[in-house]
C-alpha cells in the first residue's frame, strides 16, 4: 500500500509538470510560428514541440497505472513477472508498464458438466450434473503458481468430478441405479468431495446429479419389464382377493350351517322339553286319577347328585286285582275326549243288548265307537 501511495504521487506530480510544460511550450511555439524567424531559430522551437509530445505520453500511460479490484474479486499482483503480494477489494494506482493485476472471481462458481457413462452391466447413459466450489483467498498465490489462472483450476476441478462420478456409476446395475436415481446423488457428491479435499485449494460446496438418461431401447425394455411387473401384481392381488372372498363366502356358509344345527337342536331340544312336559303332564294326571279311582300311590323323593336341596320325585302306582289299570286308561281318554269336544252330542244307537256311543275323532275328523253294556 505505501509502495503503491508514493507511486501516485510520484505520477500526479509528473502530470502537473508536464501539464505546464504542454502549456508553456504551446504558447512559445505559437510565439515562434507567427513571428516567422530563421531555420536555426525554428530547429530551437522543435524543442518545445518535443516536451508536448513526452507530456502527451504521460497522459495515455498514467490512467492506465489505475486499477480496480471489484467486490467478489482478488487480485494477485506481479511486478515484471514475480508474484509481489495479493490486493483485496479498492483501487489501487501501479505503473501498469511493470506492475500486472490479474484477477481471481472469488465467489461460488458453478461448473456445468455433460459427460457419458457406463453401469455395471455396460448400459450406456448420459450424465447431466452441476459442480459449486470456490476459491480459497488465503491460497490465491498457490493458485497462481500451480495452475496459472481460475480457468485452469477450473478445468481440473471438473475432471476430477467427471473421473469420481463414473467410477462411482459403473459400481451400479442400471436398474438398480434407476431405482436409486434420486439417493445416488449424495454418494457421487461425497465422492468427488474426498477426491478434492485440500488438494486444489478450494472449499467444495456441492454436486447434484440432475439428470440421468439411458438409451431409448434399455427404456422401453424397463418400461416393458414394469409393466409386467405390474400386470402381475394385479393378477396376485385379485388372486388374492378371490381367495379371501372363498374365504369369507366359506365363512359364512360355515356360520350359516353353524346357525342351521344351532336351530334344528334348539327345535329338538324344544320338542323334547314339549314331550317331556307332555309326559309329566300326563303321569300327573295319572297320579291323580289313579289317586280319585282309589289306587295306591307312593311318592318317592330322590336328591339330585351334585345339586343341594334339589330332589326329583317319583309316584309308584301299585296294581292289584281290583285296580289293573285299565280303567285309568279308560278315564284318560274320557278326558282327552272332553278337551277336545265340540259341544255336539254323541250318536247314540241301541241293540238289544245294550246302546253304542259314536265318539266324534279326536285327530283328521277319525271316529272312534264303543260299547257300552
Amino acid at each position: 500500500m505505501i509502495y503503491s501511495a508514493l507511486t501516485a504521487v510520484l505520477f500526479l506530480a509528473v502530470i502537473a509538470v508536464g501539464v505546464v510544460l504542454i502549456v508553456r511550450n504551446i504558447l512559445i511555439a505559437r510565439s515562434f510560428l507567427g513571428k516567422g524567424k530563421s531555420t536555426g531559430k525554428k530547429i530551437h522551437s522543435a524543442i518545445p514541440l518535443a516536451i508536448i509530445a513526452a507530456g502527451l505520453m504521460l497522459l495515455i500511460l498514467i490512467p492506465g497505472s489505475f486499477h480496480t479490484v471489484d467486490a467478489g474479486t482478488v487480485a494477485v499482483v506481479k511486478e515484471l513477472g514475480v508474484i509481489k503480494e495479493v490486493e483485496s477489494p479498492g483501487t489501487y494506482f501501479d505503473f501498469w508498464l511493470t506492475r500486472k493485476y490479474e484477477k481471481y472471481d472469488a465467489k461460488v462458481q458453478q461448473v456445468d458438466i455433460r459427460m457419458d457413462a457406463y453401469t455395471a452391466d455396460a448400459q450406456s447413459m448420459d450424465i447431466n450434473m452441476v459442480v459449486q466450489f470456490q476459491i480459497r483467498q488465503d491460497k490465491v498465490e498457490e493458485i497462481a503458481l500451480n495452475y496459472g489462472g481460475l480457468e485452469a483450476l477450473t478445468n481440473r476441478i471438473q475432471s476430477v468430478a467427471i473421473e469420481r462420478t463414473k467410477a462411482t456409476l459403473s459400481q451400479y446395475q442400471a436398474e438398480k441405479l434407476i431405482e436409486q436415481r434420486n439417493t445416488i446423488s449424495p454418494t457421487v457428491e461425497k465422492e468427488i468431495s474426498d477426491a478434492i479435499g485440500d488438494k486444489y485449494y478450494v472449499t467444495f460446496n456441492s454436486a447434484v446429479l440432475t439428470d440421468i438418461t439411458f438409451s431409448d431401447a434399455f427404456e422401453a425394455a424397463v418400461e416393458a419389464k414394469m409393466m409386467a411387473q405390474q400386470e402381475k401384481l394385479q393378477a396376485q392381488y385379485e388372486n388374492e382377493k378371490k381367495k379371501e372372498q372363498a374365504e369369507t363366502a366359506l365363512y359364512v356358509a360355515e356360520q350359516e350351517a353353524k346357525a342351521l344345527v344351532a336351530k334344528a337342536q334348539a327345535q329338538a331340544d324344544a320338542q323334547i322339553a314339549t314331550a317331556k312336559a307332555e309326559a309329566e303332564s300326563i303321569m300327573l294326571k295319572s297320579v291323580e286319577i289313579a289317586r280319585m279311582l282309589g289306587y295306591e300311590v307312593e311318592t318317592v323323593n330322590t336328591p339330585v347328585e351334585g345339586a343341594e336341596n334339589e330332589t326329583v320325585t317319583t309316584y309308584i302306582i301299585k296294581f292289584t286285582t281290583d285296580h289293573d289299570g285299565k280303567d285309568i286308561a279308560e278315564y284318560m281318554k274320557y278326558i282327552e275326549y272332553m278337551s277336545k269336544w265340540d259341544g255336539k252330542l254323541p250318536q247314540v244307537v241301541g241293540d238289544g243288548n245294550g246302546f253304542m256311543i259314536t265318539i266324534p275323532g279326536i285327530s283328521g275328523g277319525d271316529t272312534e265307537s264303543g260299547t257300552k253294556p
